[in-house]
C-alpha cells in the first residue's frame, strides 16, 4: 500500500444543500470518520482497502452503508462519498488542527429507555430561574441546530446562550443515535417518533422535579415542535414555543416539497408510498432515487410520525403557546403557522420578516438562503430572542 495515505484528512462533501465538512483518519487496517457538525466523532470503519494509489472505505452508520472511494493525486485525495443512493464529490486534504470552541454548558445524564441521555445544561446567572427544553429538528440535526446534511449554523446554541444571558436556563441534547447519544440507537429501524417524544418527556420530568427552576418551558424547532407539543401534553409545563413547526401532517408537507423536485413517475411512487405508510403498511420496492426518503430502515419511523396532525394535537395543550414563523423559510410556510393557530385560537402567532428555517436573516432566493445553513458566523434574526424571552417571562 501507499504509505502517503496514512494519517488524518479533512474535506467537504459537496451535497445539494451545501458543503458538509468531514474528517477521516486512515490507518493501515482500520480508520475512523468524524462529522463535527453532526457530533459524530471517530466512528470506526467497517472495512478499508488500498490498491496502489486507490483507497476504498465502507462504514456501517446505524444501518446505513457509507462508501468513500478515492485516489491520491497531488498530495490530496479526490473521492466520491456514497450514502442512501446519493453520490457526492469529496476532496480530502491533510488535516490541520483547529482551536477548540469553549464549552459553555454543563453535562447532565438523564435516565431514558435503554440507557442515559446526555444533556447540555446552559445555566442562568441566578437561581431559581425559568428553564427551557430546546428540541432540535428532523434528520441528523444536533443540539446546536447543526446538520450533517445542511451544515453548521449554531442556531440552537445561540438561542441557549442568548436565553442564559437574560436569566433563562435551558437544556438541549443530541437525539438518540446522534453525537453524545449515538450509543442509544444501534439500528435505524429501531427508532420511532414516540421514542423521541418519550425522551423529551423524561427530560421535562427531571426539570419539573428540580428546585433550581421556577418554571419549565419547551421550545421546539421544526420537527422538534411536534415532539415538544406531544411531550407537553403529558406534563405540566408553563409554556410552549413552536418555531417553524409544521401545522399539517408530514405527508402533505413532503409532497408539497417534492412536487418541484421529482419526475411525475417518482412523485406518484412517493405519493403511493406515503399512502401505504400512513395505513401502517411497509413499502417493499423503492426506487434508488427515493432510497434516502423511503429506505426500509426509516419506514417504521415514518409510520409512527404520519399518524399525527400537529394542529389537532396543539388543540389538546393547556399551556400558553407562542407560534413563530419566518417569512423566508424554504421548508415550513405560513400555511403551517396558520394551521397551528387554527388548532389553538388563543395561541400567539408572530411572523419574523426575512427569517429562514435556520433562524437567520435571509432572502427568499434559494441559493443565498441555503448558504446561511452552513455559516455559524451569522447571528440569529434580531427579533427572535426578545420574542422568546418576553413570552417565557410572560411580560406584556
Amino acid at each position: 500500500m501507499n504509505t502517503s495515505f496514512i494519517g488524518k484528512w479533512e474535506g467537504n462533501i459537496e451535497t445539494p444543500n451545501g458543503a458538509l465538512p468531514i474528517i477521516v483518519d486512515l490507518q493501515e487496517k482500520s480508520g475512523t470518520l468524524s462529522v463535527p457538525v453532526q457530533g459524530l466523532s471517530n466512528y470506526p470503519f467497517k472495512n478499508i482497502q488500498y490498491n496502489g494509489d486507490q483507497v476504498k472505505v465502507s462504514i456501517n452508520l446505524n444501518g446505513s452503508i457509507v462508501e468513500i472511494n478515492g485516489a491520491l493525486k497531488d498530495e490530496q485525495i479526490e473521492a466520491t462519498f456514497q450514502q442512501n443512493g446519493g453520490k457526492f464529490p469529496l476532496v480530502l486534504k491533510p488535516f490541520k488542527e483547529q482551536p477548540e470552541q469553549p464549552v459553555t454548558y454543563e453535562t447532565l445524564k438523564i435516565p431514558v429507555q435503554n440507557g442515559e441521555l446526555t444533556v447540555a445544561l446552559q445555566k442562568a446567572s441566578k437561581e431559581p430561574s425559568p428553564v427551557a427544553l430546546i428540541i432540535a429538528g428532523s434528520g441528523p440535526t444536533d443540539k446546536d441546530g447543526n446538520s450533517a446534511l445542511a451544515g453548521k449554523n449554531n442556531s440552537l446554541k445561540m438561542i441557549a446562550e442568548g436565553l442564559a444571558k437574560d436569566g433563562i436556563a435551558s437544556v438541549r441534547y443530541d437525539k438518540r443515535g446522534l453525537g453524545d447519544n449515538m450509543s442509544l440507537l444501534t439500528k435505524e429501524e429501531d427508532i420511532t417518533f414516540d421514542q423521541y417524544v418519550d425522551d423529551a418527556f423524561q427530560v421535562i420530568n427531571t426539570l419539573l422535579a428540580d428546585k433550581a427552576y421556577s418554571s419549565v418551558h419547551i421550545i421546539g424547532h421544526s420537527e422538534g415542535s411536534l415532539i415538544g407539543l406531544l411531550a407537553a401534553q403529558k406534563t405540566n409545563v408553563e409554556s410552549f414555543v413552536s418555531i417553524a413547526g409544521a401545522g399539517r401532517p408530514i405527508d402533505e408537507i413532503l409532497l408539497e416539497q417534492l412536487k418541484g423536485q421529482l419526475s411525475p413517475q417518482l412523485l406518484k411512487e412517493s405519493t403511493d408510498a406515503l399512502v401505504s405508510l400512513k395505513k401502517g403498511e411497509l413499502v417493499k420496492n423503492v426506487s434508488p432515487e427515493l432510497q434516502a426518503l423511503f429506505r426500509s430502515s426509516v419506514q417504521p419511523y415514518m409510520i409512527s410520525w404520519l399518524k399525527y396532525n400537529p394542529a389537532s394535537e396543539l388543540a389538546k395543550l393547556n399551556s400558553r403557546v407562542l407560534i413563530i414563523q419566518g417569512t423566508t423559510d424554504l421548508q415550513v410556510v405560513a400555511t403551517d403557522a396558520e394551521a397551528l393557530k387554527k388548532g389553538k385560537t388563543d395561541a400567539e402567532l408572530i411572523y419574523m420578516e426575512g427569517m429562514n428555517h435556520v433562524l437567520k436573516n435571509a432572502p427568499a432566493s434559494r441559493a443565498v438562503n441555503l448558504a446561511t445553513y452552513a455559516d455559524p458566523s451569522l447571528p440569529l434574526h434580531t427579533d427572535l430572542l426578545p420574542a422568546i424571552q418576553q413570552f417565557i417571562k410572560n411580560e406584556k
